[in-house]
């Protein structure tokens, strides 16, 4: 029985020296499985090059295409208003008539100094028509010697060019009463306020009897009435910064109302402000929008869903892949089996994807997810 015991314990022995190398590690057959356990294995993807063609939602105002405050151009009173809050005007229609009793007086002064102005013309004219006629007898005269003394022939053409002077500063004298009379006529045409183009009247601040002045004037200037078109809008849509590549001039545009949440309208991209708000850091871009129908008011907020593009192809990673620290905003590119940090610049999001810019290229192979953990130099097992 202790032979059995002596046997059963060298069997041991040997099995367990078979099992251990000269330095008593483990065997090289073995070591290699736990070595491959120790790599990480990674799920990567591959960087795309695509179009940015997506739609983004950003705020608008619709703006009448012409508005204008009509103001007096001339201090007077309301003697008549024929427009009031939602009146629709054309062109050239009389809306408001002032009085002005010192520009009557001033017409009336003006057209006494032009008649006074023609009077004294039509007299230096006879005076000059009379004074030429006695020159030329006594010069006919005077080719007989000793009829005509030489100093009364001199008299007479000094007389003559003395009269030419003064018709000439009569014909000056009458042009300026003219300029005055058509200058307090053209003054006075103001007290007719019309209409400067089609439109609806969307303000008004005057009745019969109020004192009305220009500036500089007595009185409170105050706009008599506001006006503008309803059937042509501008929908004024601030475009940021980051989106004002590739806007699509002519191409139409979808937007949306509150006063009408189910229904879509569009219109063409017309006005570009080529110049950047330093405010705002956005591009005022304006959409024409023809309102036939008058459902659309000026005024009105619109969600404006904006074709956001590219003029060339750029990269796109899922939006996972995109790892952020307190310091840097990079992606996690497996290159030669080891990790690799990438510093990247991030900018639209479509369907999933996040455009970036940075040093890769097409067909790279980038972690799926993104994470500081993954040191670089960190040698991995990728796999798509």
């Amino acid at each position: 029985m202790s032979q059995l015991k002596l046997c059963v314990v060298l069997l041991i022995f040997f099995a367990a020296c078979s099992s251990c190398g000269t330095s008593g590690g483990p065997s090289r057959a073995e070591s290699k499985p736990q070595g491959d356990a120790s790599v990480a294995s990674v799920q990567v993807v591959r960087v795309k090059s695509q179009r940015l063609s997506v739609k983004v939602r950003l705020p608008g105002e619709l703006q009448p295409y012409e508005a204008v405050a009509i103001y007096p151009k001339v201090t007077g009173f309301v003697d008549w208003i024929g427009v009031d809050r939602g009146s629709h005007v054309r062109s050239g229609e009389l809306m408001i008539r002032l009085v002005a009793p010192e520009l009557t007086a001033q017409r009336a002064e003006a057209q006494a100094k032009l008649q006074t102005a023609e009077a004294q013309e039509l007299e230096m004219e006879a005076k000059l028509a009379a004074d030429q006629s006695t020159y030329q007898r006594l010069k006919s005269a005077a080719s007989t010697p000793g009829v005509v003394a030489g100093n009364d022939l001199e008299l007479a053409q000094q007389s003559v060019e003395a009269d030419r002077a003064r018709v000439q500063s009569t014909h000056k004298s009458v042009d300026a009463a003219k300029q005055a009379l058509l200058s307090v006529t053209e003054i006075e045409s103001y007290l007719h306020v019309k209409a400067p183009f089609d439109g609806v009247i969307t303000e008004r601040n005057v009745h019969p009897g109020s004192l009305v002045a220009s500036s500089g004037g007595s009185g409170v200037v105050v706009p008599m009435v506001r006006i503008e078109t309803p059937s042509h809008l501008r929908l004024v849509v601030p475009i940021p910064e980051g989106y004002i590549a590739g806007i699509p001039t002519g191409q139409r545009v979808e937007f949306t109302v509150q006063a009408y949440p189910d229904q879509i309208f569009n219109a063409p991209v017309a006005r570009i402000a080529e110049s950047v708000e330093a405010k705002t850091r956005t591009m005022p871009v304006e959409l024409d929008v023809r309102n036939a129908p008058g459902r659309l008011t000026a005024g009105m907020f619109a969600e404006v869903l904006w074709p956001m593009q590219r003029p060339k192809p750029t990269l796109f990673v899922p939006t996972s892949a995109v790892a952020r620290t307190t310091e840097r905003i990079f992606v996690v590119r497996i290159r030669d089996g080891k990790a690799e940090w990438v510093d990247v610049r991030t900018g639209a999001t479509a369907n999933n994807l996040v455009e970036v810019f940075a040093n890769l290229k097409e067909g790279d192979e980038v972690a799926l997810r993104g994470t500081d953990e993954l040191r670089p130099d960190t040698p991995v097992r990728a796999h798509e």
